[in-house]
């Protein structure tokens, strides 16, 4: 993350992706898979580093050895296998959704996990301040209740960040810098799309 300033002269927080080159590696269509998407896979890397499956899937295409493939859904633009998709797809106030695979926290407790309050730490207790505290109830039902939440590995998971507005778009540098934080690590795999519930997407579909 880093910071740049709009024409107001405000600190604008952002956090900078390098969005592309990608290259659309299959098209799906209604009449052949029954659906409509397309591919893109993003990340040279040597031939060595594919599986034999991996590269004859791209092989077909001329394509290079890319490291990582993954799938959006397509509406009504036309695109071909083999095209390049850059950043410039972007422009400054769209509205996008940035999914990630959030940071490993190991294993937590309540406290942690859930901002929970813990118990008094007076009265002579030692050992209770960030317990969770009672989980059950007596006879019935005489058992926990399953979402109950306890302690448990925490992060590490699928994760998305929802209607960040596009800061600023480098296509020199293919870099794309989003208001705010995004999920995971540095150096970590992202997925940008079109917000679900921004007004353009709402005015495409009709609602």
């Amino acid at each position: 993350m880093t910071q740049i300033f709009n024409d107001h002269g405000e600190a604008v927080p952002v956090t900078v992706i390098e969005a592309g080159p990608c290259y659309v590696t299959q098209v799906k269509t209604l009449e052949q898979d029954s659906y409509r998407a397309v591919q893109l896979g993003f990340e040279e890397v040597k031939p060595q580093r594919l599986s034999g499956g991996e590269k004859g899937h791209l092989a077909h295409g001329d394509l290079p050895t890319l490291r990582h493939l993954r799938e959006f859904e397509l509406r009504d633009e036309e695109i071909e296998e083999g095209q390049q998709v850059l950043v410039d797809i972007f422009e400054v106030g769209d509205w996008v959704d940035v999914v990630g695979t959030s940071k490993g926290r190991g294993f937590a407790g309540v406290v942690k996990r859930y901002g929970f309050g813990g118990g008094p730490k007076t009265h002579g207790q030692s050992d209770r301040q960030r317990a969770p505290g009672s989980i059950g109830a007596c006879a019935y039902p005489g058992r926990v209740w399953k979402g109950k939440r306890m302690p448990g590995r925490m992060g590490g998971v699928r994760v998305t960040a929802q209607n960040l507005r596009v800061e600023l778009v480098d296509p020199e540098r293919n870099l794309l810098a989003v208001r705010g934080s995004v999920p995971g690590a540095k150096g970590g795999l992202l997925m940008v799309k079109q917000a679900r519930k921004s007004a353009e997407l709402a005015k495409q579909r009709g609602e």
